[in-house]
């Protein structure tokens, strides 16, 4: 069986700089610890701006979740990163702790991104879980280094039924398994889902 590579594409869908810019990256991405299926490349025929696309997909894979999409865009002169919307691709703006740019060659711009990604995928991220009766009522994948959190989700009908009733009066729970960890407290349990462990 053939071994997948990391940022995959067709020879005929890139020109010979964004070869090069994505020969460069896929290679340091062998040492990463990310499955190659999570590694993308979006041809600049297929995307909205008309720039070369290379995104990860950074999940749980104990519990098989997707939490972040980063990803950066290439024109062939400068490369764009950052989080990336997981449908159309684009750069969130509003979230700059992300935010990466860098001019140069197709191979300095590639080793620049390499390391930007190595660098996300350093950052501490840990998945907070609330427990009741057994079962997860909510979970929050955050960034242990800043608290900043990167999804969540919220299952009001296994939540305690007192706090259902106490957060749906201070108007915290929105619905569509948003949560505010603020009301919830302390979490039961914190797992190291990938990065440097904070406490090292």
């Amino acid at each position: 069986m053939d071994e997948i590579p990391w940022f995959e594409y067709d020879e005929d869908d890139l020109d010979v700089t964004q070869r090069a810019f994505v020969d460069v990256l896929a290679e340091r991405a062998g040492s990463w610890l990310v499955d190659p299926l999570d590694t993308v490349v979006l041809p600049s025929a297929h995307t909205s701006d008309g720039q070369l696309i290379v995104y990860l997909d950074i999940g749980d894979p104990q519990r098989r979740q997707g939490v972040l999409t980063v990803g950066a865009h290439f024109d062939g002169f400068v490369v764009r990163g950052g989080e990336l919307h997981n449908q159309d691709f684009t750069i969130r703006q509003s979230v700059s702790e992300l935010a990466f740019e860098a001019e140069g060659s197709p191979t300095e711009l590639a080793n620049s991104a390499a390391e930007w990604f190595e660098a996300v995928l350093a950052r501490p991220l840990v998945r907070c879980e609330w427990h009741h009766a057994g079962r997860m009522y909510a979970v929050r994948y955050e960034y242990a280094d800043t608290g900043r959190g990167l999804s969540e989700g919220f299952e009001v009908p296994l939540a305690p039924d007192a706090l259902q009733k106490r957060l749906a009066a201070d108007g915290v729970i929105r619905g569509r398994g948003r949560i505010n960890r603020a009301g919830l407290g302390q979490p039961d349990v914190i797992a190291h889902v990938r990065g440097v462990r904070p406490d090292q």
